[in-house]
């Protein structure tokens, strides 16, 4: 199966490349970035020394034997790129959060629909040992009445970075919400899992030490259900390693990761014993999976096999309008 990617500047754009190199059922026609200076720039850091240079973005969406597509651009230009793949009837591994403007996306997922093409969203932990794990659980009533649940995954970046990327927290400030919008999507692909739709979210954004002062980086999402409250809080200036830690609350159990990334263990708490566990605190080795290896087999998988999708698209849509709640670009 031939694939391709346009774009080089989301965080990831590089690591996904990589994946798709090493994945023995593809062949990577090779990357079109439509910047110029970031393509040399590519080309200069060392990072991109296996990759293939396309000439034009019509080198990939004119391809008839291309039949998917990375879409790997800035956060604020690869919703557009990811309509133009969909548009020519290939499918899209299309790296997270999809854009800032919702109902442009609505109509994304309903041309794929329309051509029952896959549009994969990626969201990296969909095959982490422990998430799965905690979502098994969950989902099965294993942890009871889930009431709770507290997701930290902060991280720390620059004020400023070369290479053009827009990943920075001047780069970032373009988009509603600031770190949350780059990072909460993560969480939230996880907990609309576990838990479906919120009923309501508040946000609570802030600048708190960030010279570029339009840029959010101390945030907090609270998600309330009927009868269960999820809160979410990320910040852009956390020391080096940081404290990612996910936690759920339930009446026969409590679980707990810190840190989820590398995975390492999970703390599991049960009021009695069951499913092969003991009652009480039970500590769980987790495998370290490395990042996109899994989803992108998944994905691949799906169009050559038809085996269901890790996500459905519906479950696609409501992360990212949960996202948008989040950050205020639609309301709670």
């Amino acid at each position: 199966m031939k694939v391709a990617q346009i774009g080089t500047k989301h965080g990831h754009a590089a690591g996904v490349y990589q994946v798709m190199l090493e994945h023995p059922g593809v062949e990577v026609v090779g990357c079109f970035e439509p910047d110029k200076d970031r393509q040399s720039y590519c080309i200069d850091s060392g990072a991109w020394d296996d990759a293939v240079w396309l000439d034009s973005i019509e080198d990939v969406l004119e391809n008839p034997e291309i039949v998917a597509v990375a879409s790997e651009g800035a956060n604020r230009e690869s919703l557009a790129h990811t309509e133009a793949i969909v548009r020519t009837g290939k499918h899209c591994f299309y790296d997270k959060p999809a854009g800032d403007n919702f109902h442009r996306f609505m109509r994304v997922i309903e041309d794929a629909k329309s051509q029952n093409l896959e549009v994969t969203l990626g969201y990296m932990f969909r095959k982490h040992d422990g998430f799965q794990r905690m979502a098994n659980w969950i989902r099965s009533g294993f942890l009871g009445h889930v009431f709770q649940i507290r997701a930290h995954m902060s991280t720390w970046l620059p004020e400023e970075s070369e290479g053009g990327q827009h990943t920075d927290r001047r780069g970032l400030s373009y988009h509603r919400g600031g770190v949350l919008y780059d990072l909460g999507g993560h969480m939230l692909d996880q907990i609309v899992w576990m838990m479906g739709r919120p009923e309501r979210v508040t946000p609570f954004l802030q600048n708190a030490t960030s010279t570029t002062r339009d840029f959010m980086d101390n945030t907090l999402a609270v998600l309330e259900y009927s009868n269960a409250i999820v809160t979410v809080d990320i910040a852009a200036m956390e020391p080096q390693p940081t404290a990612r830690r996910f936690e759920v609350y339930g009446t026969e159990g409590s679980a707990i990761m810190e840190p989820f990334e590398p995975a390492d263990q999970l703390r599991l708490v049960l009021s009695e014993a069951k499913g092969g566990y003991d009652e009480g605190v039970t500590m769980i080795d987790l495998q370290d999976r490395r990042r996109y290896v899994d989803t992108f087999a998944a994905f691949v998988d799906t169009i050559e096999n038809g085996t269901p999708s890790l996500r459905s698209l519906e479950h696609e849509l409501l992360v990212q309008e949960t996202l948008m709640r989040c950050t205020g670009g639609l309301a709670g």
